[in-house]
C-alpha cells in the first residue's frame, strides 16, 4: 500500500512570533531557520517582508537549503493592481522560494476590515496567486477565519477557496484563526470543501489552540483529506498558540493509525532528534522547557508510583505509549542505563564522536551530564559546550592557554560633565605556552568587559579568533533569592556563518558567563582545526 505523503509547514518564525513575550531578532530567525532546516521540515514561513525591519532584513537572502523558504503577505487591496500593490511588491522581491498569501474568507471581514465587495475580495485573491506564480515562486493561501466564515456563510468561504486553488494556489489553507472549531465541524467541513472542487492534495489545516484542539483539530482534518498542517514548535503563538509540531510530527510517524496511511520528511533518523530540537528551541527563547510536553518532556516517561514502576521493570511497554528512545527522550525508571546510553551515542555520532557502548568513559560522561544538569546546566541548547565536555571525558582537547585569574571591577561615578555613569573594566591573566598574558579592557557592562579583555590578546591564537563574534546573551536564574544560581548562554558566530552555544552555570553570574565565554573561545580554536563542529560545518 502507497502511503500519502503529509507536508510540514512550520510557521514559529511568523505566527510564533505573535507569541506575547517573544520577539525574534534577526540573528534568533537565522538561527531557528537552521535548526528547522536541519530537522527536515517542507516549509519554513519566515515572517511578512516589508512589514517591519526584522522580517525584510531576514529576507534580503535565502535562509534555508532544504526546507522552501516562505514568505508571508497580504493579498492585493482592492482597486489596485498586482503590479501597483506595495505590499505584494514587496512580497515578490523577497528571497524566498513561496508565498504564502493571506485571504479574507469571512464575508464579514471583508465588508468591515477591507472595506469592498466579496467579487472584489475574489478579484484581489485570483490576481494576487497569479503574480506569485508569474514571479517563479509557489503560491499559497491562508484562508482566514475559514471556518467561522464557513458558519457564517458557507458558499462565499468555498468561493474564495475555489478562487485560489483555481489561480494556481499549490496550497489553500483552511484557517481556524480564532481557534474555537471543534475537531467534528473540522472533519465536515474539509469534506465540504472537498466535495465543492478543492481536492485534499492542495489542501492544508492551520489550527489555533483556544480550546486546547489544535493538535485534534489538525488531525481531523488530515482524516478528512488534507495533506499539509501548519504549526509552530512547541505550540508557541497568538493567545493559546497554534498546533504543536512537536506533538503532531511524532503522533504521526510512531502511531499505527496515521504511520500505515501517511508518511512525513521526516524519518525515524531524524525523530530521535525531537527532544534535542524542543529543548534548544526554549533554551533560545530563554525559557524553562514543559516537563509534561507530550513526547519531549522531562516527564513524559518518568513515574513516581510503585506499581507503575514496577511494571516498568518487567516490561516498560505497560506503562509506555511509544519508546522514549525513538523522540530521542529517556525513562526515568530503567532496568538499566540502555535507554540513556543510546541517546548519548546517537547524539555523539551526530558530532563525528564514535564510542562503544560498553566503554566506562561512556559511563562517565553520562554521569557527569546527569550530575551537572542537576545542578543548572542545560546541554540540549549548549551543543558546543556538550562537545567539548564529551571530548574531555572520553578523549582530550589541546590545552591553547590557561586562565591564571580575571578581575572585574563595576564603578558608578559622575563624568567631567557631571553625567552620572557606570564603567566596568575587566582584567584577565593567563598562560600560553608558559609566557604569561596580562589583558585589560573597559566594556558597557562587566560581560562585555570580560568578553573584550579575553580576547585582547591570546598570544599566538589572537589572529585565529578576530572572527569570533559573541551574537547573543541570555541569562537565567533558576532559583530565587540574592544566591540564586545563574545559568548563562552565549551564541557565537564566525566568517563561516556557522554558529554554536556554550553555557556556564554559578552563584556568580560573572563567573557563570566566563565559564560560557571560555568554552565558545575553545571550541573556535578546535573547529579551526577540525577537532570539533563538524556536523554544524557540513
Amino acid at each position: 500500500m502507497t502511503r500519502e505523503k503529509i507536508y510540514l509547514f512550520d510557521t514559529t518564525l511568523r505566527d510564533g512570533q505573535q507569541t506575547p513575550g517573544i520577539d525574534f531578532s534577526v540573528e534568533d530567525k537565522i538561527a531557528i531557520a537552521a535548526m528547522l532546516d536541519e530537522f527536515g521540515l517542507d516549509y519554513v514561513e519566515g515572517g511578512y517582508p516589508g512589514a517591519n525591519p526584522t522580517d525584510t532584513a531576514f529576507f534580503a537572502k535565502k535562509r534555508t537549503s532544504r526546507a522552501a523558504f516562505v514568505a508571508f503577505g497580504m493579498t492585493k487591496r482592492a482597486g489596485v493592481s498586482a503590479s501597483n500593490d506595495p505590499g505584494l511588491s514587496q512580497l515578490l522581491q523577497a528571497e524566498s522560494d513561496a508565498v504564502c498569501l493571506v485571504a479574507k474568507t469571512w464575508d464579514y471581514h471583508v465588508k468591515v476590515a477591507l472595506g469592498c465587495t466579496n467579487d472584489e475580495n475574489l478579484d484581489s485573491i485570483r490576481e494576487s496567486v497569479e503574480a506569485v506564480a508569474a514571479a517563479g515562486k509557489l503560491p499559497m493561501v491562508d484562508c482566514e477565519h475559514f471556518f467561522d466564515g464557513y458558519k457564517a456563510n458557507p458558499e462565499y468561504a468555498i468561493a474564495c477557496a475555489k478562487t485560489a486553488y483555481e489561480a494556481g494556489a499549490r496550497w489553500v489553507v483552511l484557517c481556524d484563526t480564532n481557534g474555537g472549531t471543534q475537531p467534528p465541524e473540522i472533519r465536515d467541513i474539509v469534506q465540504a470543501v472537498i466535495a465543492a472542487g478543492v481536492p485534499g492534495s492542495s489542501l492544508g489545516i492551520h489550527a489555533h489552540n483556544d480550546t486546547g484542539q489544535a493538535v485534534a483539530n489538525s488531525l481531523a482534518a488530515v482524516e478528512a483529506g488534507v495533506r499539509q498542517i501548519q504549526g509552530t514548535l512547541n505550540g508557541i503563538g497568538e493567545r493559546c498558540g497554534n498546533a504543536n509540531l512537536v506533538t503532531i510530527i511524532p503522533t504521526l510517524c510512531l502511531k499505527e493509525a496515521y504511520s500505515a496511511r501517511f508518511e512525513t520528511s521526516i524519518d525515524t533518523e531524524k525523530l530521535v532528534e525531537l527532544t534535542r530540537l524542543s529543548h534548544a528551541f526554549d533554551e533560545l527563547l530563554n525559557r524553562s522547557p514543559d516537563h509534561q510536553a507530550p513526547y519531549v518532556g522531562a516527564s513524559a516517561f518518568a513515574t513516581k508510583a510503585g506499581i507503575h514502576a514496577s511494571a516498568l521493570l518487567k516490561d516498560p511497554k505497560t506503562y509506555e505509549h511509544v519508546v522514549p528512545d525513538s523522540v530521542g527522550n529517556f525513562r526515568k525508571v530503567m532496568v538499566s542505563d540502555q535507554g540513556g546510553k543510546a541517546n548519548f551515542i546517537n547524539a555523539l555520532k551526530r558530532r563525528g564522536i564514535e564510542v562503544d557502548k560498553q566503554d566506562p568513559r561512556l559511563d562517565k560522561l553520562i554521569a557527569i551530564v546527569k550530575e551537572r544538569e542537576a545542578t543548572g546546566y542545560a546541554y540540549e541548547g549548549a551543543d558546543a559546550s556538550f562537545e567539548l565536555l564529551a571530548r574531555r571525558t572520553l578523549g582530550s582537547v589541546p590545552d591553547f592557554f590557561a586562565i591564571d585569574g580575571f578581575r572585574v571591577m563595576v564603578e558608578r561615578r559622575f563624568d567631567a560633565n557631571g553625567h552620572l555613569k557606570t564603567v566596568s573594566e575587566a582584567v584577565v591573566k593567563l598562560s600560553i605556552d608558559g609566557a604569561r598574558i596580562m589583558s585589560v579592557a573597559e566594556g558597557d557592562g562587566p560581560v562585555n568587559a570580560l568578553d573584550l579583555a579575553l580576547r585582547k590578546d591570546l598570544g599566538k591564537y589572537q589572529t585565529e579568533i578576530d572572527d569570533l563574534e559573541l551574537v547573543d546573551f541570555k541569562v537565567r536564574i533558576l532559583n530565587g533569592g540574592t544566591e540564586a544560581i545563574t545559568r548563562v548562554l552565549i551564541e557565537s558566530t564566525d566568517n563561516t556563518g556557522v554558529r554554536w552555544w556554550t553555557v556556564g552555570v554559578s552563584e556568580n553570574i560573572i563567573d557563570a558567563s566566563f565559564q560560557a565565554l571560555m568554552d565558545s573561545v575553545v571550541y573556535k580554536l578546535m573547529k579551526n582545526r577540525q577537532l570539533a563542529g563538524k556536523i554544524a560545518a557540513e
